[in-house]
């Protein structure tokens, strides 16, 4: 897939798709932070979302979450809560707002938000000067939202 301006073009069965990626800032937030539409307006990969989910260079969600269904990768987190059965428990639209941007749903969060660009505190940039300036890159891709939103909604007990 190759992003170009805010157009994601992709090549389907058919032919070519074309869907607007929405903008970290654009993002609509419902009133308990879920996000009804999808950031793509393609579908999630889950097979591609648990790599996201386990891979400590991207997702890295199992630094602070256990998911059984990723037995094999080690070092699995406590400080969030386990994901097993999260998919029959949570909503695609309330998977999307945690992931995207979980201080939405859970005020105080310390979990990242995954798709955000500005708004940022920056403390220790008085003492260091060396905090990036806005907009920063979000820390995962819109399409990789809806990949770990998809894998997640496979979690069901």
């Amino acid at each position: 897939m190759k992003l170009i301006g805010m157009t994601l073009v992709a090549v389907c069965a058919g032919g070519l798709a074309f869907a607007e990626v929405v903008a970290p800032d654009d993002v609509v937030y419902a009133e308990y932070g879920e996000v009804e539409q999808s950031l793509t307006g393609q579908p999630g990969d889950a097979a591609r979302g648990a790599d996201i989910v386990g891979d400590k260079g991207l997702g890295n969600c199992v630094s602070c979450h256990q998911v059984s269904a990723l037995a094999d990768v080690p070092f699995q987190g406590e400080v969030g809560p386990m994901l097993d059965g999260v998919g029959g428990v949570r909503s695609e639209a309330e998977l999307r707002g945690i992931v995207s941007n979980a201080k939405h749903t859970f005020e105080g969060t310390v979990m990242p938000a995954f798709y955000k660009t500005s708004g940022f505190i920056r403390p220790g940039d008085g003492f260091t000067g060396k905090a990036g300036t806005e907009p920063l890159d979000p820390l995962l891709a819109a399409q990789d939202i809806e990949d770990v939103v998809a894998f997640l909604m496979t979690l069901k007990d």
